[in-house]
C-alpha cells in the first residue's frame, strides 16, 4: 500500500505506523518511506482488514491519504515462477546452442558440445544457489522474489557464462597451440592465466554494487543483493567448476575407453 501524507514523513510517523500494523496482527515486510508518501509491503490482508487497519490509522494519524492499495495473489505469484522457468530453461538451451557454434573448431580430446554443458552446469549452480539463499530470505526475513528478482536471475545467468566462456577460450587457444600433452594441466593452465583477470572484473562489478547497496535505497536493495550474491558465485563457479567438470568428464571417458578396449 501507499500513504500520502501533508508532511515529510519523519521518525514519529513511521513508528506510529509500526505500532498500529503490529496491534492488527498485519505483518510488515518492508517499510519505506519517500518524501511525504511511505510505501508499505505486508503479508496479504483482505479489503475488511484493511479497512480496519485505514480505521485504526485514523484515529493515531488523523491526516493521511491511502492513494494506493494491491494485492497479489497465488495466481501471479504461480504465473512469475512459471515465465521465470520458462527465462531460465530458454536461457540455458540458447547457451549451449551458442557455445557449441563458438567452439566448434576446438581440437580433440574434448568438443564444443562438452564446453556448452559444462558452461550450463556451472550455470545452474549459480543459479540454485541464488534461488536458495533467496528461499531462505524469505523465510527468516519475508524477503518477496519479484519481477526485480528475475531480472537479476538473468543477469547473473549472462555474468556467469560471459566469465566461463573467457576461461574455456584460453583453455581453447591453449589446446589450439598443442604446447602441453596433458588435458588436465592445459586446463590448469589456463584457468591460472585468467584468474587475475576473472577477480579484477568481479571486483570492479562488486565494489560498484556495493554502493548501490549503501546509496540505492530501499527500492533495489534486495536487487542489488541478488547480483552481489549472483556474481560471487558466477565467479566461484566458473573457476571450481566449470572448467574441473570438463577435466573430470575427459577422465572418465578414458577410463570407460581403456575398459572397453
Amino acid at each position: 500500500m501507499r500513504l500520502a501524507f501533508p508532511k515529510q514523513v519523519d521518525e514519529k510517523t513511521t513508528t506510529l505506523l509500526k505500532q498500529t500494523f503490529a496491534s492488527d496482527n498485519i505483518q510488515i515486510a518492508t517499510l519505506q518511506p519517500s518524501g511525504k508518501q511511505v510505501i508499505i509491503r505486508t503479508t496479504p490482508i483482505t479489503e475488511k482488514e484493511n479497512t480496519k487497519l485505514l480505521s485504526d490509522l485514523q484515529k493515531k494519524i488523523p491526516s493521511f491519504k491511502q492513494e494506493e492499495f494491491e494485492t497479489i495473489g497465488p495466481t501471479i505469484g504461480n504465473e512469475t515462477t512459471l515465465n521465470a522457468i520458462k527465462a531460465v530453461v530458454v536461457a540455458s538451451i540458447l547457451i549451449v546452442l551458442y557455445i557449441a557454434w563458438s567452439f566448434r573448431k576446438v581440437p580433440k580430446p574434448t568438443s564444443s558440445w562438452k564446453f556448452g554443458v559444462a558452461a550450463i552446469v556451472a550455470l545452474l549452480h549459480d543459479v540454485l544457489v541464488l534461488i536458495g539463499v533467496f528461499s531462505l530470505l524469505g523465510h527468516f526475513l519475508h524477503v518477496e522474489v519479484d519481477s526485480l528478482f528475475i531480472t537479476a536471475l538473468l543477469t547473473v545467468m549472462g555474468f556467469s557464462v560471459h566469465d566461463t566462456i573467457v576461461v574455456f577460450d584460453r583453455i581453447r587457444e591453449n589446446l589450439l597451440r598443442g604446447t602441453n600433452p596433458s588435458f588436465a594441466q592445459t586446463v590448469n593452465d589456463s584457468m591460472l592465466q585468467t584468474l587475475g583477470r576473472s577477480l579484477n572484473t568481479s571486483l570492479t562489478a562488486m565494489l560498484v554494487l556495493f554502493t548501490l547497496l549503501i546509496f540505492g535505497g530501499e527500492t533495489i536493495r534486495w536487487f542489488v543483493i541478488a547480483l552481489l550474491l549472483g556474481i560471487a558465485s558466477g565467479t566461484y563457479s566458473s573457476i571450481f567448476n566449470a572448467a574441473p567438470l570438463l577435466v573430470s568428464w575427459d577422465e572418465f571417458e578414458r577410463k570407460r575407453k581403456a575398459q572397453g578396449k
